[in-house]
């Protein structure tokens, strides 16, 4: 079959077979075998494992830092009261996970373990050392208490023991030996009838990216790692699921919504796309098979766009020219870009309309179907932009639940008008000016400079007293 918008040939479970010979029967043979005590350093795989090691290494060339905040002020309101309001870099490579949820804003800085302002859930994608201290201490002690309590334990960043059973003799040998290293990642597949150990190897690769790259909350009591999928992997199906339990991450600072922060779902994104679809995983488009210096061909570990290597990617299953493709999918994100601006504008009314309206002596009764509307409305807004490359992976998706997000908040906003005017207030509710990242913040009271310098005396003193208690444990190398 071939797609008619695209040209492209329909041979995408074909192109994953094709690159995966010798290999499919790795998960097989090693799911479910018992694994040896997690090995979190990653250097030391680096003799072993030379070419996907050093792949793997190049991920530092996404050094450069992309402020999204400053790119799109209306965000900060629309997080007013959440710590991505602080704070709201683009992603970068791997090799800088660690680094950068020490770095952001987010995590604030803690003075002692026991200091917040986030739980240790906060780590859980970013270093294999998360999957050690779960395997040896158990879920519930790895969960329990801040996330400065894991500062010394987690310090290597995200690598090899986050995919793959590196205390395997199969591992050892060079097979892949996939595996699912989180539990609440096992369970969860398990909930939506996809148990990794009964998957063929297109979707247990799917499942080890998917640990990750998915949406999640924190539950009580312990603040633990749980994916929303009880109901379903749709954007429907995870908001009636977290109706359902009355869950919310935090309340709105200006209109007092019980907000849903979307993370980065990825994994439901995709399987809902036309990649997904047709049996195009994540390896074949981010970690192609390559062929280094010495003719052998391996996985590249260097995670990435796959136009840069477009001809073991994109080539695979497309007819058309790497620039036909390039200016498809650049329109494409164009499309999702102007809509998410139009739904963020209408969003931020809202929340500011709803100010005025609890300022005005609006009740709770009124006052609950508008926060839900507004509710509904950011989580599909927030859904759609926060899955990294959903103009590639899930275009159409993004785009509908784009359009229900701006009809949601038009109702929010014609609720408020209706019940401004009862209370004597008619004509457009007054905007601060959140022209830029800095006004908006300011707008919001929020006192950047306490929060700057307080992260730049914790990163001074309490990470280099982290490191030297991990290198003095030996859980980190170098």
């Amino acid at each position: 079959m071939r797609d008619p918008h695209l040209g492209v040939m329909m041979v995408g479970a074909q192109a994953s077979m094709r690159w995966s010979l010798g290999l499919l029967v790795a998960g097989a043979l090693f799911a479910g075998q018992p694994h040896a005590e997690v090995e979190a350093r990653n250097d030391l795989f680096a003799k072993d494992h030379a070419t996907q090691y050093q792949s793997w290494e190049q991920t530092q060339q996404s050094g450069e830092r992309t402020d999204a905040l400053a790119e799109d002020p209306n965000m900060v309101v629309l997080w007013a009261g959440y710590p991505f309001a602080k704070d709201y870099n683009k992603p970068r490579g791997h090799y800088y996970a660690l680094t950068d949820v020490r770095e952001t804003l987010r995590t604030g800085a803690p003075k002692s373990a026991e200091d917040g302002p986030l739980p240790m859930a906060c780590w859980s994608c970013k270093s294999p050392d998360v999957a050690r201290v779960i395997e040896t201490q158990g879920e519930e002690a790895y969960f329990k208490g801040m996330w400065a309590k894991g500062g010394p334990e987690i310090v290597n960043t995200i690598g090899c023991a986050d995919c793959h059973d590196t205390g395997s003799k199969a591992f050892q040998t060079g097979q892949p030996a996939l595996h699912l290293s989180r539990p609440y990642a096992s369970r969860a597949m398990d909930a939506i009838q996809m148990p990794f150990a009964k998957q063929g190897r297109f979707d247990q690769q799917a499942q080890v990216c998917g640990q990750c790259h998915v949406e999640y909350y924190f539950a009580a009591p312990t603040k633990s790692v749980t994916f929303p999928w009880v109901k379903g992997t749709t954007v429907d199906d995870m908001e009636r699921y977290y109706d359902d339990i009355g869950f919310a991450d935090w309340v709105h600072g200006l209109s007092k919504t019980p907000m849903l922060k979307a993370q980065h779902p990825e994994y439901e994104t995709w399987r809902a796309g036309i990649h997904g679809k047709n049996n195009v995983g994540c390896v074949d488009c981010h970690m192609p098979k390559v062929r280094g210096d010495d003719g052998k061909l391996y996985t590249d570990h260097k995670v990435g766009n796959p136009f840069d290597r477009f001809e073991q990617t994109c080539a695979n299953c497309h007819t058309q020219s790497k620039e036909a493709l390039q200016a498809v999918v650049k329109e494409r994100k164009a499309a999702v870009n102007e809509l998410k601006l139009s739904v963020e504008r209408q969003l931020v009314h809202a929340h500011f309309e709803a100010k005025a309206a609890w300022d005005a002596g609006a009740s709770e009764e009124q006052m609950k179907p508008i926060l839900q509307d507004i509710r509904h409305a950011q989580w599909r807004w927030d859904y759609s932009i926060a899955s990294h490359g959903v103009h590639m992976h899930a275009p159409d998706v993004a785009l509908k639940t784009l359009g229900t997000a701006l009809n949601k908040a038009a109702d929010a906003r014609t609720k408020l008008a209706r019940l401004l005017a009862t209370k004597g207030i008619t004509g457009e509710i007054p905007l601060p000016d959140i022209s830029s990242k800095e006004q908006a913040q300011r707008a919001l009271g929020m006192d950047m400079k306490q929060f700057i310098s307080d992260k730049q005396q914790f990163l001074k003193t309490t990470v280099p007293a982290w490191e030297k208690q991990a290198k003095d444990a030996g859980r980190l190398s170098k």
